[in-house]
């Protein structure tokens, strides 16, 4: 089976092929037009070049990802840069609980980190003054501390507000290693 990278360079190869333009080329023609929204991309490229959506899609976001400085190794350092010393403090400590749960795969997203697992488990999200933690917990019952995390994040059944070091705790670890579990 193909991995999700090797499907995404296959698309690249195949909208070359019909086009009769490298995407090089693509990339650098979606500069000079001076757009630099993903919807306005697509909008253009289907509009002026008479591309199908999904390859003026994948052609928005091979040249915005290209204008984009490529990312730190280390994702959570990225991710917590420049946010308050508490803030930070917390990520700290909840990375090395993440760490502690075996093999997890971090993507980060805009603004926050995604677990996985074999599907996606948690998620680490940076606010002001607290760190938002989404958990997969199906089964579980909402509690004053394990909120619903209905209007935070659909993905998640689940949020915990980690306001200090000290709530990353016996009880917050077990939710984490629960959701990681399930995830397998």
């Amino acid at each position: 089976m193909a991995t999700v990278e090797e499907g995404l360079q296959a698309q690249l190869r195949n909208i070359a092929a019909s086009t009769g333009r490298p995407i090089e080329e693509w990339v650098a023609l979606i500069r000079g037009s001076g757009l630099r929204r993903h919807g306005e991309i697509v909008a253009w490229l289907k509009a002026e070049h008479g591309l199908s959506h999904g390859a003026a899609n994948r052609l928005a976001l091979t040249a915005l990802a290209t204008d984009t400085p490529s990312s730190s190794a280390d994702p959570v350092a990225e991710l917590f840069a420049g946010r308050p010393a508490e803030v930070r403090a917390i990520g700290d400590r909840l990375w090395s609980e993440v760490q502690g749960l075996g093999d997890v795969e971090v993507s980060p997203k805009k603004g926050y980190l995604s677990l996985r697992r074999r599907i996606q488990f948690a998620m680490v999200r940076p606010a002001a003054k607290h760190v938002d933690l989404g958990l997969v917990l199906p089964d579980r019952p909402v509690t004053p501390r394990l909120e619903s995390a209905a209007t935070f994040n659909a993905l998640f059944t689940h949020r915990v507000r980690v306001r200090s070091v000290d709530d990353v705790d016996g009880e917050l670890t077990g939710w984490l290693r629960e959701a990681w579990d399930r995830a397998g």
